[in-house]
């Protein structure tokens, strides 16, 4: 994947995993909350890959 590929997916994982916190809080569920924790970081990682790869060149 690209850059720009990368970091759509990356956005969207994070906001998906904002979304699901949010309702993890107004459900009382701390296991959907938990499961947005961990979508939001995946979206931040790979947010930070498409960076890695914009400033590589997409080499990687």
């Amino acid at each position: 994947m690209g850059k720009l590929t990368d970091t759509a997916k990356g956005l969207g994982n994070e906001i998906a995993g904002n979304a699901k916190q949010a309702a993890g809080d107004a459900r009382n569920d701390p296991a959907q909350k938990a499961e947005g924790a961990a979508q939001e970081r995946k979206g931040e990682l790979q947010q930070a890959a498409g960076k890695v790869k914009g400033a590589l060149g997409d080499r990687i």
